[in-house]
């Protein structure tokens, strides 16, 4: 019997090695050099660094007037003043780092909850995934706006409330991503392999499980950010936002009490409200690019019409 660690151990070495190769097979995926998705990234990079150096990048102090109550564009105020005669130009450029900050923090809150939940509902199966999915569909049906203003008027209108909310809103998408993929990858050879040879439940998870979940889970969370910032632009909009901070949703919110469109400056909403589309349509393109990647079947161009003709019959062949 001195043979069968050898054995046992020359399988787990074999089993090990299979999914190795495909872990970054993201990376190399043709769908991430596409033009659609070289523009996603670089405008979500640019608003990135944009909200990073914030305060290298402001001309004015956003918090100071520096000029007339909704002064239009010019060369003092390339995006003009607020109701308060601050500085729209520093005030979005400020704005960015809390909007971008939601939007991360609470993808990344959506991933954990949603990710530990489906892993451990596909994976364990059984009692367990019963369980699990009932309280996601619970969460799934209850809508988020009203639970939003709830939870907010019970725990505060401060921004660490703000991204938990919305993260614990919004993991259910996730969660039932994660367990459909886990339920794939525990079913194949070499993970029922690892496993027969007894391999431990957490090893199976650690060494072969999540590293075939991981990049679809990454790009489910480069989606989920841009449904938090949009979330959080909403959820300020309504006044359900921290009032200390600037943040794009704000200053959509003070246009909108300081009649900005009765003045007709335009010039208070529209920026922001741009620079939400961008940052939203930028992280749709990126988490789609990425998903074909992952999952050709995804890909548009298996939905698309295709061309054809008819053949002609061997008559008309003989008479040409």
């Amino acid at each position: 019997m001195s043979w069968q660690p050898t054995v046992m151990n020359e399988e787990v070495a074999v089993a090990e090695k299979i999914p190795t190769s495909r872990r970054f097979r993201l990376l190399r995926s043709p769908a991430l050099r596409k033009p659609a998705t070289i523009v996603g990234l670089t405008i979500l990079v640019a608003f990135v660094l944009i909200a990073v150096f914030a305060p290298l990048l402001e001309p004015y102090n956003p918090y100071i007037k520096t000029g007339p109550v909704y002064a239009p564009p010019s060369s003092a105020h390339w995006l003009g003043t607020d109701d308060s005669g601050a500085d729209m130009l520093s005030l979005i450029i400020r704005g960015s780092r809390v909007s971008l900050i939601v939007g991360f923090a609470a993808a990344l809150v959506a991933m954990v909850i949603g990710g530990l939940v489906g892993l451990a509902s596909g994976f364990f199966g059984g009692r367990t995934d019963g369980i699990l999915m009932r309280i996601t569909d619970y969460v799934l049906v209850i809508p988020d706006i009203p639970l939003m203003i709830i939870t907010a008027a019970l725990f505060g209108r401060r921004l660490i409330n703000i991204i938990i909310i919305i993260g614990i809103i919004y993991w259910t998408s996730t969660a039932r991503l994660v367990r459909a993929q886990v339920k794939s990858v525990r079913e194949r050879t070499y993970v029922k392999r690892v496993r027969a040879v007894g391999a431990s439940n957490g090893r199976q998870i650690r060494r072969h499980i999540l590293p075939q979940v991981m990049p679809l889970l990454i790009a489910n969370t480069v989606l989920m950010v841009a449904v938090a910032i949009f979330a959080e632009t909403y959820i300020t909009f309504l006044g359900l936002g921290d009032p200390s901070l600037i943040s794009w949703g704000k200053l959509i919110e003070n246009a909108f009490k300081g009649d900005a469109v009765l003045n007709n400056a335009w010039w208070a909403i529209v920026p922001p409200g741009v620079c939400v589309a961008l940052v939203v349509l930028a992280s749709t393109m990126i988490g789609q690019a990425m998903e074909d990647a992952l999952n050709p079947r995804l890909r548009v161009g298996h939905l698309s019409v295709h061309r054809f003709r008819l053949r002609p019959l061997h008559g008309e062949l003989d008479k040409e």
